[in-house]
């Protein structure tokens, strides 16, 4: 119940004083661990009873409370709002007047059902809390199922568009994206991924077909190919949505959609990109519910994390995260900065683009065609006055240097590199031509990490491994006697792929006195890695042999990835 608003359910239950702030606090930090959201914690520990939460929230929002909500809604109500319009924000309508009508809504945090449907309806909007359960079952007993599949609006769409499309006019365009069909099917494509809860959606335009493929938890699935002509219609459509230019087919363009998907509000970075057969369109899901900002949930080693902790706490120094595209390197320094993110902390972070809006940060997004690019920005950033700063990747001399001079001049400063490994983060800036001592002198710790994914729970089995595999790992056979090994067997929970959701792996290397010496004299990467060694760090091979003996992921994940 209520999965995306974690933090605010803690200070509603919190302010509203239902729960000693201990139980609190260590229920907050164990439903972290379960994956279930805050209010089920509580509820399920047997020390609220769900009715108390509900009526605190509606408290907390302003709105009425029903306990007991109808279990039918007659038909001249459930007119007043339209089938698709009801499961887009998840609300049914209760009460209606000439003037107002107020909502049943299964996310009353959302601010867009107010500000969307009282244009949509034409009326005032008033939000009734109740159970969120119950809104589910309301909406199906009220709109019956999903009333269209995909394959029933490919028949619709019959052979609605021709091949011949070359010539079209922006006003071509834009009616073809405006029909109802083709809305009707992006949005159901959007619907189900936000449901699968993959990270990108791609629709991609091949000479005899067009394809869509979603990336859930890294691993790419398609989906029954729509017709080629779809191509053309279903990327104005997407264009529309985005504010791009629809007839410009030649040069890639960016863009952005904020729209309600189910009930919660969804952020979609859009990017298109000219191929030879049409425009290749990939979107990347910005959902905050997916992405869990809070550096407890990140599987972070317990020392790691308090290394984390300490080192965005101090009053300068710069701190780097190393992986490949994808490895989870933003959501990290999101969620370090989320921890000193308060009233007597300012904090600003440039970034291409801003992937996910946080209160109480200033964030810029780099705009390249005007200039303003991470050495622009950072330099700016020091004339308003900040405690800390995160730099979305340091890519070039120049960057580095402001960032070594913010560092040196009293200020923590975040950032990321593509590297393959922690050690390899300092030759790297050495070869960008920034000079050893000032590494040395402003640089505190980097961390590298990667994504693998993690057993699916439900169908988690034991097995005993290969010897080839086995061997794979390089480990020593002593150490691996009595451990168990376990792989996912496939069940509906994770569309029999045996993997759900994914985990990190991690290496640190906090930078002492000895690698300082080390980094004076340029020494090799390798010579580094082995002092760190040396110190305690953990490689990411075995940081991911322990993610192996935990259960949580199989000796193929982590062989790919480390």
């Amino acid at each position: 119940m209520f999965e995306d608003h974690n933090d605010t359910i803690y200070e509603i239950i919190k302010g509203a004083d239902l729960l000693d702030p201990a139980q609190l606090d260590e229920l907050n930090e164990s439903h972290l661990h379960t994956g279930k959201s805050l209010a089920d914690a509580v509820i399920d520990a047997g020390v609220v009873e769900r009715g108390q939460i509900l009526s605190a929230v509606a408290d907390y929002l302003g709105y009425d409370y029903l306990a007991t909500p109808p279990h039918e809604v007659p038909d001249e109500i459930a007119s007043t709002v339209r089938a698709s319009v009801a499961r887009m924000y998840a609300v049914v309508p209760y009460q209606v007047d000439d003037i107002s009508v107020s909502l049943l809504a299964k996310d009353p945090f959302n601010p867009s059902i107010i500000d969307d449907l009282t244009f949509t309806l034409n009326k005032d909007i008033t939000i009734v809390v109740c159970d969120p359960e119950h809104i589910d079952s309301l909406l199906v007993a009220t709109y019956g199922e999903e009333d269209s599949s995909i394959d029933d609006i490919l028949g619709d769409l019959g052979d609605s568009f021709t091949e011949a499309q070359e010539e079209l006019s922006e006003g071509d365009l834009a009616d073809m994206a405006n029909q109802t069909p083709i809305i009707r099917f992006v949005n159901l494509v959007l619907q189900q991924a936000i449901k699968d809860k993959a990270s990108d959606v791609h629709f991609e335009p091949f000479e005899d077909q067009f394809r869509i493929r979603y990336r859930i938890d890294g691993a790419l699935y398609e989906m029954a190919p729509p017709p080629r002509n779809l191509a053309v219609p279903v990327t104005s459509r997407i264009k529309v949505l985005s504010n791009m230019n629809i007839s410009e087919t030649r040069i890639p363009q960016d863009g952005r959609i904020k729209m309600t998907i189910a009930g919660r509000p969804v952020d979609l970075r859009v990017s298109t990109l000219p191929t030879q057969f049409g425009e290749s369109v990939v979107l990347r899901v910005l959902d905050k519910s997916v992405v869990n900002l809070d550096l407890e949930s990140l599987s972070l080693p317990d020392d790691i994390l308090q290394t984390i902790r300490d080192l965005v706490d101090r009053p300068n120094g710069i701190f780097i995260v190393t992986g490949p595209t994808g490895s989870g390197k933003t959501t990290t320094l999101y969620s370090a900065l989320r921890e000193v993110n308060n009233v007597e902390t300012k904090i600003l972070t440039a970034e291409d683009p801003v992937e996910y809006e946080i209160d109480g940060i200033m964030q810029v997004a780099v705009n390249h065609q005007v200039g303003l690019d991470f050495s622009r920005a950072l330099r700016a950033f020091l004339r308003q006055d900040p405690d800390k700063i995160m730099v979305g990747e340091i890519r070039d001399l120049e960057t580095a240097q402001i960032a070594v001079q913010a560092s040196l001049t009293g200020h923590v400063v975040l950032s990321t590199l593509h590297t393959n490994d922690a050690p390899g983060a300092v030759t790297r800036l050495i070869d960008m031509g920034l000079e050893p001592f000032l590494i040395s002198a402003s640089l505190e710790a980097i961390l590298a990490q990667r994504l693998v994914r993690r057993i699916c729970r439900t169908c988690r089995t034991a097995y005993e491994p290969g010897q080839d595999l086995i061997e794979m790992l390089d480990v020593d056979p002593l150490e691996i006697a009595d451990k168990d090994f376990y792989y996912g067997d496939g069940c509906p929970e994770c569309s029999n792929t045996g993997y759900r959701g994914r985990i990190g792996l991690f290496e640190m290397i906090v930078v002492s006195d000895s690698i300082r010496e080390l980094i004076n004299n340029r020494a090799p990467t390798l010579t580094i890695k082995q002092k760190a060694l040396e110190q305690g760090m953990r490689s990411l091979r075995d940081d991911g042999l322990r993610a192996i003996f935990d259960g949580n992921s199989t000796i193929e994940e982590v062989l790919k990835y480390t």
